[in-house]
């Protein structure tokens, strides 16, 4: 599992003209998922992302999660960030979960998401999507799992 997060002032994904999500303050998040992927390791990077410390502080360091901010979450499909860039000038994406299955794992990591009593907005799966967004910093991490 490959997670991009930005934080971000503001996010917004629309698909054909249409918005379907939109956030504030918070966190637009990537989600690549590989054939290995479980749910135990989608709980466990539920948690990580909930306490990774991104935001400012009073001091101005990064010591405050998406939580500690009452910040929003975007989170997005993209099955790209599976993909194997080592050699050649074709990324392989063979290590990608297929898409039926990555379906249910995405919708069991935002279920993982929805607890947190954040406001929790999603892409659609599958779907092309144009994302837009303001990027606070910025500031960009790529998790691995």
């Amino acid at each position: 599992m490959q997670l991009l997060l930005q934080r971000v002032k503001s996010a917004s994904v629309d698909v054909g003209g249409d918005r379907v999500a939109a956030i504030e303050q918070g966190l637009l998040v990537f989600v690549g998922l590989e054939k290995d992927d479980t749910r135990q390791l989608c709980e466990r990077a539920a948690e990580r992302l909930l306490a990774y410390r991104v935001f400012a502080d009073g001091e101005g360091r990064m010591n405050r999660s998406v939580r500690d901010v009452s910040g929003s979450l975007l989170l997005v499909s993209q099955f790209t960030l599976a993909a194997d860039t080592r050699k050649g000038l074709r990324p392989s994406f063979s290590s990608a979960m297929p898409p039926s299955e990555a379906n249910v794992m995405f919708d069991y990591f935002v279920g993982c998401m929805l607890g947190s009593g954040l406001d929790v907005q999603t892409g659609r799966f599958g779907a092309d999507m144009q994302v837009a967004l303001v990027n606070d910093g910025p500031v960009t991490f790529s998790l691995a799992f």
